[in-house]
């Protein structure tokens, strides 16, 4: 890693105990520009993890906790009204425009409970996170970092469509750490909480510049990793019978992103040349966008592959 992504990482691990596959996908999603989703359970620190991310970065901010009646100018700034005389004759109109704020205006946004938002927001928004555009208006946002629970009556949310989910490029499954099975991090959480009283912690000092989060573009991916890249897509075709009816393996994904995310990998692993080894990226990639009976087998196809 570079010096700021270390200090990035050690921040994430200094607030929270576990969770290494989310935290690399979190800097992997920053060092790469690109969008992530995290779902999991109430209090499996999906949140918390995403605001340090977003906060240890010395970049714009901006954190939203989505609800049932969500309106869209909570999110893209300020609806104002103006007077403009009308053109060739007396009077005047009212006209509306909006204000810039929050993700029009911010580098990395936080989207709570993403799947609670109502349709017209959401339409809107993932629109804007997709074409990073607002109307006419370039947006200078790098990373959108949105979190849910599970899809279950008792949370009270409607699933993503997948086609909007497609707009994350990284997408993970967050789970507790009793549900984990982790008996030595669950340990170490307790142990962080036991002894005195527990007291709140500041909000991290950024860590990271953005200067540092360049460097994506000179890396070189080998003929090798290409190949493998497409006999990966030609398994999930043919091996496990992924099409367009179960599942979204989109060129828009596994032919652009894709090859994004595994040179960032190699950069957080302070390569210059991308290795086999770093499709594993394509596990992070696959969580929703495959059934989840094959996203299982995945791990192993991948190293079946690499090897």
């Amino acid at each position: 890693m570079k010096h700021g992504l270390s200090r990035l990482r050690e921040l994430l691990d200094r607030h929270v105990v576990g969770h290494d596959d989310a935290k690399q996908a979190l800097l992997l999603a920053l060092v790469c520009r690109e969008h992530i989703y995290l779902e999991g359970p109430p209090g499996s620190a999906k949140t918390r993890m995403a605001e340090l991310a977003a906060r240890g970065a010395s970049l714009g901010f901006f954190f939203y906790q989505m609800h049932r009646d969500t309106r869209l100018s909570e999110l893209v700034g300020d609806v104002v009204l103006e007077r403009r005389p009308l053109a060739g004759a007396e009077g005047e109109r009212i006209h509306q425009a909006i204000e810039p704020g929050g993700i029009l205006t911010a580098e990395v946004c936080v989207l709570d409970d993403i799947s609670r938002a109502p349709g017209e927001a959401l339409n809107v928004l993932l629109r804007v996170l997709n074409e990073r555009k607002f109307g006419e208006r370039s947006i200078p946002l790098l990373t959108a970092i949105a979190t849910s629970n599970p899809l279950r009556d008792e949370y009270y949310n409607e699933p993503l469509d997948p086609a909007n989910l497609d707009r994350f490029a990284l997408q993970l499954r967050v789970s507790g750490l009793i549900q984990s099975g982790d008996r030595a991090q669950a340990r170490a959480l307790i142990d962080r909480f036991a002894e005195g009283s527990v007291v709140e912690q500041p909000e991290p000092e950024p860590v990271l510049a953005r200067a540092e989060l360049a460097g994506l573009a000179r890396l070189t991916v080998p003929a090798g990793v290409k190949d493998a890249l497409i006999e990966f897509l030609r398994r999930l075709s043919v091996d496990y019978d992924c099409n367009e009816t179960n599942s979204l393996l989109t060129d828009r994904s596994f032919l652009v992103k894709a090859v994004k995310l595994v040179r960032g990998r190699a950069l957080l692993a302070g390569r210059e040349r991308v290795e086999r080894g770093d499709l594993s990226v394509l596990e992070q990639m696959t969580t929703f966008r495959v059934p989840e009976e094959v996203h299982a087998k995945v791990p192993a196809l991948i190293e079946e592959i690499v090897a």
